[in-house]
């Protein structure tokens, strides 16, 4: 058995003490309760809507039966053992998806011809968690000719009313900046800011319907993710952040595409996709390491053992089939790659080898922007993530020996 979170970490104290009030009033679901009604009549009430009319939330023709979704959601949120803090977490992102799908909803009404908006050979990073999929993005980013999803603007694509950018960019910023109050050790393993690109799972939250809420909150009852639904969501807010503005190729990451590449090119068929690859004895590991870290930040109840037997039967699967399927032509779709021991070395070059790939030049001032990217933000600038594959409930040689083809397929080294 794994040595629990509690023995890992220790809490800040003002998380502790949050946490520990709720006994004085009930417990925390007593101090922050999660009811679907209250919820949405919150959320209308705030916009200056009928409480009463949940039509106000629907994208009619995206994304489906999304009040199923959330009121299923909640639900099961409401069953989770989350703390009094990770409560409010929760209930702040519900709140604030489900304003955005209103704002979404006004503006497209006032102006349909955001649907019609071209989304054209997204460039997509995907890949296990942990083997440079964050850094990739963040270089990716700097090329001119591409666009990335800024927290500030895919958190909040139609701002709410009389709501200027600088209150925008602070709203994010404090949601950012809470996950590492919540627990500073988080800041090691993956940086969050108002400025810089998100994740796809943080940008279609407001659907209701992707595996932001199963990586953060763990099992969720009857609740499933829709990954259908959750891609139109996603398509939209592009297209409402890119509306008024030239069509742009976008740069997109979630390491979870890695599990549903065809629902991914069924939504984007012309994406250029990105596979990054690393030693899985570090990988594997480090997404239990990572996923756990994220749920602590919510509840005290995080089931390692479970995590890890998931997270490796999952992605060695994903990495063996992808592989497989790569090499026979049955997946369809243009693909580069990057390992982690070459973009680490010399990231200009690796951009580079990817590039030429997926038939994409990378220019003079891309290089020189990645360059002084790289030596204004170096490795562990933050603090460093460091673990064992022991530690996080795997056998360093038997995770390679599983995945021996695909090792041998994308010659990715081996790491002490």
């Amino acid at each position: 058995m794994l040595e629990p979170m509690a023995q890992r970490y220790v809490r800040p104290d003002w998380v502790r003490r949050c946490n520990a009030m709720a006994g004085a009033a009930g417990g925390a679901a007593a101090v922050v309760p999660l009811r679907a009604d209250d919820l949405l009549a919150a959320a209308a009430t705030s916009l200056g809507l009928d409480a009463t009319d949940t039509s106000a939330f629907t994208l009619a023709g995206v994304d489906g039966d999304w009040e199923d979704r959330f009121r299923r959601l909640v639900a099961a949120v409401d069953d989770s053992p989350l703390h009094v803090v990770g409560r409010l977490m929760t209930s702040e992102e519900l709140l604030r998806g489900l304003r955005t799908r209103a704002l979404l909803a006004r503006n497209l009404a006032e102006h349909p011809e955001v649907r019609d908006e071209p989304i054209e050979a997204p460039i997509v990073v995907t890949g296990p968690a942990r083997s440079g999929t964050t850094i990739l993005f963040e270089l990716l980013a700097l090329d001119p000719g591409v666009r990335s999803p800024i927290a500030a603007d895919v958190l909040h694509p139609v701002p709410p009313p009389g709501v200027g950018r600088a209150e925008v960019l602070a709203m994010t910023e404090c949601e950012q900046e809470l996950w590492a109050d919540v627990q500073p050790e988080f800041a090691a393993i993956h940086e969050l800011r108002s400025d810089l690109p998100v994740e796809c799972i943080t940008l279609s939250l407001p659907s209701f319907a992707g595996n932001h809420w199963s990586m953060v909150l763990g099992g969720l009852g009857d609740w499933v993710p829709d990954v259908g639904a959750d891609l139109a969501l996603h398509r939209l807010v592009l297209q409402t952040v890119q509306h008024g503005h030239e069509p742009a190729t976008w740069i997109l990451k979630t390491p979870g595409y890695l599990l549903m590449l065809d629902d991914l090119l069924a939504a984007y068929p012309d994406a250029r996709i990105i596979q990054t690859h690393r030693d899985p004895a570090k990988t594997m590991p480090s997404t239990v390491s990572t996923t756990a870290m994220v749920q602590w930040l919510r509840t005290d109840e995080v089931d390692l053992d479970g995590l890890a037997a998931l997270i490796g039967a999952v992605f060695t699967d994903a990495l063996a089939t992808v592989a497989r399927r790569r090499a026979d032509g049955t997946i369809p779709g243009i693909f580069g790659d990057v390992r982690f021991a070459d973009l680490m070395a010399d990231p200009v070059a690796a951009i580079g080898g990817a590039y030429a790939q997926i038939g994409r030049p990378l220019t003079d001032a891309h290089a020189d922007a990645i360059r002084a990217y790289v030596r204004d933000k170096p490795r562990g600038k933050h603090g460093t993530h460091r673990y064992t594959a022991a530690e996080w409930g795997f056998d360093a040689d038997a995770a390679r020996a599983q995945l021996a083809d695909y090792l041998s397929a994308f010659a990715v080294p081996l790491e002490p």
